[in-house]
């Protein structure tokens, strides 16, 4: 098929393709909240609780080091063939998973369905850049916001409900008939894509040093103050190893040709301040849907399938107020005042449920996760909005795949530390869930609300430029 670059869609079209990767976007928001609720039960399985943050940590791991390659292989090739790569290496990891005997092979799995994840998601607000001028992105917007934001709530409540009632392995067989169907849905329904092709290389020395740093780094973080001292000879060796590959890392982003980052997109102040806002903001909220369910079956007592439907609040309430701000956003001048407000609200809900953390009513839990959702919705379309609004289309697949990886990035440090955190009330290895404490869920609090803070302040520093009415 040649390339379309410069023809017009007309709303019908763009519609038939928005539809086509919705579900890859559904699919990739799913898995990272349907374990969540599961974990526990996964562990009891295997007797292997000190392992369980793995399941979450290698799949960010492997999904943030080849979201950045995809973004490129995007702007290579077409943005169909891209997605249906992604999708056959998302396929053959769930079969991996689901007929997992043992952690480590799940573990593994879970590597390989993070490597297919990784261009679930990404490749979809691609093509959103694909179809829609900056001007016009918050009228389809909102269908993404929605898929992505519903199968995030979904997940959790999915996940519990399997785990009580059927079998935790089910999580990962329903991928199948799911891959399959998007692969028809790519085949047929993409067909009319605009193409902006350009040649990249691919940096797959630059993949593989982070993902080396990256699981050293985790290694350290999951093992140390539980099976080893922090100071003890392992432990200090990992973080050696995490920070001598992270500087190799550095060293090849400032040497390559073209590296796995492209610095050139981080060079302009608002594309820079676009990452920013996206990776503080969606870090956090990665981790609140993975420990919010752990920290209601442990602390709170709730079942597994309670738990998940408990959470369901929270991204139901971000799925509205990111498909309404995304609608808004583009009509208003000013458009950074409601995600800065919203931002600020996200902080204080936070802190309040860090304050009562020991002896919050599941009423009151559910008006402040409604009240961060609210909050956080806000920001998800300024930041796409924004960084496409100052970068070149023909890049655009690289800028995309560049604020994934930072967010994935900062959410695998920001899954692991909180695990390390909890664990850490946990005392030795294979302790009961019930020795969780809540103290270490208010640590986890605060750490998300001054995440937040951050986001909240590359907000403030941005530049309302005029949003463009065409590809730039």
């Amino acid at each position: 098929m040649p390339p379309t670059e410069g023809k017009s869609l007309s709303h019908r079209e763009t519609m038939i393709i928005v539809l086509g990767v919705l579900l890859p976007v559904f699919m990739g928001s799913l898995d990272n909240t349907i374990l969540a609720s599961a974990l526990p039960t996964i562990g009891r399985e295997f007797g292997d609780l000190h392992n369980l943050p793995w399941l979450v940590t290698a799949y960010l791991i492997a999904n943030t080091a080849i979201t950045a390659l995809y973004g490129k292989i995007s702007d290579i090739h077409c943005r169909r063939t891209t997605l249906l790569i992604a999708i056959s290496l998302y396929m053959a990891g769930s079969l991996v998973c689901a007929l997992a005997p043992n952690m480590l092979v799940l573990i593994l799995g879970r590597v390989l369905h993070g490597l297919g994840g990784g261009g679930l998601t990404s490749t979809g607000m691609v093509v959103l850049g694909d179809i829609a001028a900056p001007k016009d992105r918050g009228k389809y917007y909102g269908y993404f916001s929605a898929t992505y934001t519903t199968a995030g709530a979904c997940g959790p409540a999915l996940g519990g409900a399997i785990a009580e009632y059927l079998h935790w392995s089910v999580i990962f067989w329903m991928n199948l008939p799911l891959g399959l169907v998007a692969v028809m849905l790519t085949l047929t329904l993409l067909r009319k894509l605009p193409r902006h092709d350009k040649p990249h290389q691919l940096d797959f020395l630059g993949a593989f040093l982070i993902m080396t740093a990256s699981a050293a780094f985790m290694l350290a973080l999951s093992m140390g103050g539980v099976r080893h001292p922090w100071t003890s000879p392992p432990i200090l060796a990992l973080f050696a190893v995490a920070f001598v590959v992270g500087t190799a890392f550095v060293v090849r982003l400032l040497t390559a040709l073209e590296p796995l980052i492209p610095l050139a997109i981080l060079s302009d102040r608002e594309a820079r301040l676009a990452v920013i806002m996206n990776t503080f903001g969606w870090g956090p909220i990665v981790g609140l849907h993975i420990f919010l369910p752990i920290y209601l079956q442990n602390i709170r007592g709730l079942s597994p399938a309670v738990a998940g439907l408990s959470v369901l609040v929270l991204a139901v309430m971000l799925n509205v107020s990111a498909g309404v701000t995304g609608t808004i956003l583009p009509r208003r001048e000013h458009y950074k005042t409601i995600p800065m407000l919203g931002l600020a609200l996200a902080c204080a809900a936070v802190l309040l449920l860090a304050w009562r953390s020991r002896d919050v009513s599941l009423l009151e839990f559910e008006l402040i996760l409604t009240l961060i959702g609210i909050g956080f919705g806000t920001l998800p379309p300024l930041s796409s909005t924004a960084l496409q609004n100052n970068v070149s289309i023909h890049s655009f697949g690289a800028a995309v795949a560049t604020m994934q990886f930072s967010r994935n990035l900062f959410a695998t440090v920001v899954v692991a530390g909180f695990g390390a955190i909890v664990l850490a009330g946990a005392g030795a290895a294979g302790a009961a869930p019930a020795q969780y404490s809540a103290e270490g869920f208010t640590r986890v609090f605060v750490a998300v609300a001054a995440s937040f803070a951050v986001a909240l302040f590359a907000v403030v520093l941005l530049k309302e430029k005029p949003l463009q009415t065409t590809h730039a």
